[in-house]
């Protein structure tokens, strides 16, 4: 071992501040390392083991576990391909809306009333499971809606994360509570629309043209409403509206 001695005390102490000097890049490592650890969630890796069934409607169902059947057609297998793909592009947060269709014509009378209210709930808002039962007109079968979205076969593309108790408590989640915390805090931190300051159009995110956008010229924004007023106009593809964002 090596002894070091110092001739001032001015050397001294300069060399006991570099010493023990804070580190903050080291420490943001271990920190990130900790987090990782603690979540090994890969969206690239749930998008594939995902099974997705579909019919030439729309898809039918999306499970991590279960087993789907064989795609009947080209066009279900194209739509069944297309639902992982918006799955993936959704977990990463680079999009805000699912485009393929859903095919609710399998499901009971009453999970399908449930499920198809739970389907038009806005991206980054959530519903209590009262609200629900009120808006299907059965005010009473809040423990019957908790069960029909607990029971709800295409799970993140029909929402069921986005309803909570009317405590704020997050209630059930067929995929977990976790996951279900995981997709919230998600849509928190995903904008739902953006525009190109080069086309002068407003798109939401996830939408064909809104991805070919260059990084300098999006403008995130609120509101249809709010690109309106700064001279914006909606995008013919996606057609944004206040109307599906309310």
């Amino acid at each position: 071992m090596t002894t070091r001695t110092f001739s001032t005390h001015d050397e001294l102490e300069n060399s006991l501040i570099v010493h023990f000097r804070p580190v903050p890049a080291a420490a943001d490592l271990i920190r990130r390392t900790l987090d990782g650890l603690r979540d090994d969630f890969r969206p690239e890796r749930f998008a594939e083991r995902v099974q997705v069934e579909a019919t030439e409607r729309g898809i039918s169902m999306l499970s991590p576990d279960g087993q789907a059947r064989p795609p009947a057609s080209q066009a279900s297998k194209r739509l069944a391909a297309k639902a992982r793909e918006e799955l993936f592009e959704y977990l990463e947060g680079r999009r805000s809306f699912f485009s393929v269709p859903v095919d609710f014509s399998g499901m009971p009378a009453f999970q399908r009333k449930v499920l198809e209210r739970t389907y038009r709930i806005p991206f980054g808002e959530t519903r209590s499971y009262a609200r629900i039962a009120q808006e299907i007109g059965n005010p009473r079968a809040v423990r019957a809606v908790g069960t029909a979205l607990g029971r709800n076969p295409i799970p993140i593309i029909v929402p069921c994360h986005r309803v909570l108790r009317s405590d704020g408590g997050l209630g059930g989640y067929g995929l977990g509570l976790p996951m279900k915390t995981r997709l919230l805090g998600l849509e928190r931190s995903t904008p739902v629309l953006e525009g190109c300051a080069t086309t002068g159009i407003v798109c939401r995110v996830g939408c064909p043209d809104a991805m070919r956008m260059r990084e300098d010229s999006r403008v995130v924004f609120a509101s249809v409403d709010d690109a309106r007023s700064v001279g914006y106009r909606p995008c013919k593809v996606c057609r944004p509206s206040d109307a599906t964002l309310s």
